[in-house]
């Protein structure tokens, strides 16, 4: 199946609203545990990166699981921003900046970062270089890489499937999205000859019927 982009940013209201009210408390834990087994340092005290932020639950969560850290997060969707800055809790404000930018053009405080991560951002990109680039860019030697996607299923009555079996009680829209997106995302072997052609020696894992966790360390 050929993949099919959806469009780059987030920016209707109801999908801010519906994304940041969503219940991804499953996908997004996985997320930080993995994360947190491949980091490997709890007491981390530096500044990550967080690419396509979205309403800000991934960086949150970082915040939580690494309580020493700051987190500079980033998304291309100005209403997204807002939002994240709106829900963001009290406790967290001094640890988590909300940058409004576009891959790869945003500049960002730090000219690199000991962590960076990213979830579900990949997969909205026309050109997927956009967040390779910009890794590459923000890394230094020893910099932790941790990406989590969807992969693309092999026709569309998998995606059709898959919304039934795992986004039936959501809302319509998430449900829409969740479909467009997997349509959208890249198949594992695109996603290791992006990496090839980026010069990036990271490890890519299938870890789902529909995710991939992507992980190394810059050189």
């Amino acid at each position: 199946m050929k993949r099919l982009l959806e469009p780059e940013l987030m920016e209707e209201e109801s999908q801010v609203i519906a994304y940041s009210e969503a219940d991804f408390e499953i996908p997004h834990n996985e997320f930080i545990q993995r994360l947190k087994t491949f980091v490997n340092n709890p007491e981390f005290c530096g500044t990550a990166l967080d690419l396509g932020c979205g309403p800000g639950d991934i960086s949150c969560r970082f915040a939580k699981a690494f309580p020493l850290s700051k987190i500079d997060a980033v998304d291309g969707s100005k209403p997204m921003i807002a939002r994240a800055r709106s829900v963001l809790p009290a406790a967290l404000e001094a640890r988590i900046n909300f940058i409004h930018g576009l891959l790869p053009h945003v500049i960002l405080p730090q000219s690199s970062y000991e962590i960076i991560f990213s979830n579900s951002v990949l997969h909205h990109l026309p050109d997927p270089q956009a967040l390779w680039q910009t890794i590459k860019k923000y890394s230094r030697q020893g910099t932790r890489i941790v990406i989590m996607d969807l992969f693309r299923p092999g026709c569309v009555e998998d995606a059709q499937a898959m919304v039934q079996t795992y986004a039936v009680n959501e809302p319509e829209i998430l449900q829409r999205d969740f479909y467009h997106s997997l349509l959208a995302a890249f198949s594992i072997e695109e996603i290791n000859t992006q990496l090839a052609q980026a010069d990036l020696n990271l490890n890519v894992e299938q870890i789902s019927d529909r995710h991939v966790f992507i992980t190394g360390v810059a050189p």
